[in-house]
Formats: C-alpha cells, structure tokens, sequence
C-alpha cells in the first residue's frame, strides 16, 4: 500500500527539482556548466551528479561521499538549485511568450542604464506590442512606464503627442489591470470558500454567497472586457454555481471558459494550465448533470489534443492531464455502468501514480482511489473495493475533504456488507459512527443510511428487502433537494438500494438508468 506520510524525499526541494529533470534538459545543464569554464568538477555539479543518481533524498549518503561537509551543504544545495533554475531558463523549451517579452525588458532595461535610450526605446515597443497582443497586460504596463521613464530624461522629439500618447496608454492598461484584479480576487475567494467550508447547506449559506458575489463583482462593460478579464469572470461564476451546487450553470460558464480558448487559440499555447482546468471543469460538470453524450464528445476531443500534441507539455501540464484525462475516464464508465470495461484504467493509473509521486498532490491520488474503489464496487469487487478504501480511511496526517472521507467509509460499510463480513461489518459500524460523530457538517443523507443500515443487523435476510425498500424511500426524497443532492455524486446509494430490491447488479440498474435518461 502507497505510503503517504512525509519523508525527506518528498520534502527537499532541490532533489525534486532535479528528478522532475528530462533527458533533454540534464544535457542542457552539463552543457550549461561546461561553457561556465572551471566548473565540471565544482562541488555544486559533483552534488548534482551525486543526487541525479539517487533512489531517494539520503543526506547521510551525501555527507558520506565527502563532497561536502555538513556545515557547507545547504549553501551548496542552493548554489546548485539557482543554477539549474538559469540553466532551466535558458532552455527553448521554457522560452513562451512571457519569458521572452520578460528577456526583452531586461535587456532593454540594460540598454537604458547604458545611456542607450533609442536601442532601449526600439526594444520597449516591441516588447509592448507583443504583450499586448498576447494579453500579457501586467508586462506592458511595466514597459509603458519604464518608457515615460526614459522620455522624462531623452526627449526622442519622433512623436510630438508622445507624452499623451504614453499616458493614455498607461491609464487604459492599468484600468484593464485593476479588473483583472478585482475579478480574479472575486474568483479566488469563492474557490477559497469551496475548499474551506464546502457547498453551501442551507439557504441562509446561500444568500450569503449570492450576497458575496453580487457585492464583489464590479461593474463592467463586457464589450471592453479582454481575454483575461472574460477568463476571471467566468472563473467567478464557475465557483459560485459550484458552491450553490446548480450544477446547470457550472456547465454553462465551464463552457464559456474553454470558449475562450477555442476563440483565442494561441491562448491554449501560453496559459495551458488554464486550458485544462477549464477542460476539466466542463467534463466534470457535464459528468454531473449525466450529459452523457456531450461527456463523450468533450472527453474523445480532449484525448484527440493530448494525441495530437496540441497542449504544450512540461512537468505542470502532464501532471494535469494525467489525473484530468484518467478521472474522467473513469466517470465514462460511471455514467454508462460499464464499470468492467474500465478495470484496465487501474493498473494504468497506479503506474502514472508512482512516475509522477514526487510531483502529484497527495489528496488528489486519494480522489483518484476513491474513484478506483467506486469502479470495483460497481463491478461487485468488493475486496478490490475495500483494499482502495482502506488507503483513505488509514491515511495519516494528510488534508482529505470530510466528504470524501465520509463517503469513503459508507462505501466501506456497504462493501463490507457485500462481501458477508458480518464481524468485520460491526466494527465498520463503530468506526464510521464514531468518525461521523466528529464531523460537524453531517448532512441529513448520510444521517439517514447510516440509521436505516443499522437496522439491516436485526433482521432476518427474508426481512432486508422490505427494509431496503423503506431505505429507498427515505432517501429518494433527498434526489433533487438543493443541497442535499451533493451526496449522491460521491456515492450512488440509491442504485445500490435498487439493486438489492430488484436483485440485479447494481451496474445493470445504472445501465438501465442511463438508458432510460438518454430516450427522455
């Protein structure tokens, strides 16, 4: 089972950075430190190829090599880390737009302190203009005011309005930059809300996130608005339906946000990490509202871009696509119940869970098991199920959302149930209820099946369809409740309940369901 407590492996900055490496980008380091002249067998490129060598982080192994000694070792670490980040900088790979607008301005920031304004000045407006061009509004701004720096003190006489050309230009970007601001702040505090508390339970949480939003958002005129600030904006509106759960329009502004991108293409090229949170959002919210169809022509054109080669690809944007592409993936199989046809994904994705283990968050690996437990329960492999529960329930000292917690164990519970493990079943009872005693946002789903489940112990097996029945009425009623609904996307509780009533697979019931959702 994958160990998730802290090590110093995962822990110490510059062997991460240096096992995140490619082939590519090692050689452009040699080379780098070979053109320093003197510096092949500097201590700093002894300590990297010492570490490029290493399994994990083991500083007693370093210190025994004798390259450094312990009091010198954390200057060295970071002399070495800053050059592998100059040498990283240099490589074409990282040269995108940004980076190369940002090279521009320092070099003609050196050309300016040299007294060479006109170099400077032919520099500073190339620079402006590609920035502008590629919405890199914050970089323009910095030019503009680094020219009415120059023009204060080198009067280029070219341009008679020069000066009112440049202060009306510096007004319009920073009135364009002010909101950005104002929405992307707007954006990041309900994405903050979400992470924190979660969606809202009741209607007073819900007027004071409508409250929130419709305070915080300023007033705008979306014809001026341009390609960052339209982002942020539906950004804002992405994370207020997903808190108020109306998942409807989650589809909507998703939509409008991978919009952009298709409207902008370029875009895709420059702020890839965008492109694909934006894709992830629209696949997830269309996973919620069982769009199956659209689901299917959003996820083959996504795997269709990763084919082709038309997201750039770093260390960030394959990570992403990674748990994007293989979650989603998984949702396919849920949303049609042919969860047997999606059992090849899971050695897949414990593969690309230990190749990328130094660079993937841990709680989205646990997202990940959960969604692999889910795809064996629905094959009714119970102790496949129950083995991928079991990393969540026991993992240490790791943020997971209560939620999934919560659900986790309920799976494990009803698995458990599954699977005839009667003594093994009265301890998940104890267990789960005592974990769900300490939960302070228990909702009235979870209250209910816990409650009804219980009762399934004092009864004969003649007795337990009948019961399910009662069950299945008492949380049919919470299917469509404005904030109760939520707990029916972590955990199918009522296909399962139907399966037993009906006595057929529970993949069967959901496959009937989806049948039945696509005629109507």
């Amino acid at each position: 089972m994958k160990n998730f407590t802290s090590t110093n492996q995962q822990n110490d900055a510059l062997f991460v950075l240096i096992k995140s490496l490619t082939k590519s980008e090692k050689r452009q380091f040699h080379l780098y430190i070979g053109r320093l002249g003197g510096n092949t067998e500097a201590k700093f490129f002894s300590l990297f190829k010492f570490l490029d060598k290493q399994k994990k982080y083991d500083e007693k192994a370093i210190l025994k090599s004798g390259i450094v000694s312990k009091q010198q070792l954390s200057n060295l670490k970071a002399h070495l880390y800053r050059q592998i980040l100059i040498s990283l900088r240099m490589n074409p790979a990282h040269k995108n737009i940004r980076v190369q607008i940002r090279e521009q301005l320092d070099f003609a920031t050196v050309l300016y302190q040299k007294g060479l304004y006109k170099q400077s000045l032919k520099l500073l407006e190339k620079a402006k203009s590609i920035a502008i061009e590629n919405e890199e509004k914050n970089i323009a701004y910095e030019i503009v005011e680094l020219e009415k720096n120059i023009e204060t003190q080198y009067i280029t006489r070219s341009i008679s309005n020069r000066a009112d050309e440049l202060s009306i230009q510096a007004k319009n970007l920073s009135q364009q930059n002010v909101m950005t601001s104002k929405l992307s702040n707007l954006s990041l505090q309900l994405y903050g809300i979400l992470l924190k508390t979660g969606y809202v339970r009741n209607d007073l949480e819900l007027q004071r996130i409508n409250n929130y939003f419709t305070s915080h958002l300023p007033k705008y005129d979306q014809n001026l608005l341009g390609f960052r600030e339209l982002l942020w904006l539906n950004k804002a509106h992405l994370w207020r339906s997903l808190l108020t759960q109306d998942f409807l329009h989650a589809y909507k502004y998703a939509s409008k946000w991978v919009g952009l991108f298709r409207k902008y293409p370029k875009m895709v090229e420059l702020n890839p990490v965008f492109y694909l949170k934006g894709k992830n959002y629209l696949l997830e919210s269309l996973f919620f509202i069982k769009h199956r169809n659209k689901f299917k022509e959003e996820l083959e054109l996504f795997e269709t871009e990763i084919k082709e080669n038309r997201i750039p690809i770093n260390g960030n944007t394959e990570t992403l696509i990674f748990q994007y592409y293989y979650a989603n993936q998984l949702h396919k199989y849920f949303l049609e119940g042919t969860f047997e046809q999606g059992e090849f994904l899971v050695k897949e994705i414990n593969e690309k869970i230990e190749e990328y283990s130094n660079r993937l968050d841990k709680h989205h690996v646990i997202t990940l098991y959960y969604k692999i437990a889910c795809l064996y329960f629905g094959m009714g492999k119970n102790r496949e199920c129950i083995e991928y529960l079991s990393r969540i329930i026991n993992a240490k000292k790791l943020y997971v959302g209560e939620d999934l917690q919560c659900f986790a164990r309920i799976l494990n519970l009803i698995a458990h149930y599954e699977c005839g493990l009667d003594y093994h079943l009265e301890r998940q009872f104890k267990e789960t209820y005592k974990f769900l005693l300490k939960m302070e946002n228990l909702q009235e789903v979870q209250k209910a099946f816990i409650v009804s489940i219980k009762s399934l112990g004092e009864l004969y097996p003649h007795q337990f369809k009948k019961e399910f029945k009662k069950i299945h009425t008492k949380l049919k009623a919470f299917e469509d409740h404005a904030y109760e609904k939520r707990a029916f996307l972590y955990l199918d509780i009522l296909s399962w309940l139907e399966s037993k009533i009906e006595d057929k697979p529970i993949a069967t019931i959901i496959r009937e369901k989806a049948e039945h959702h696509l005629r109507n």
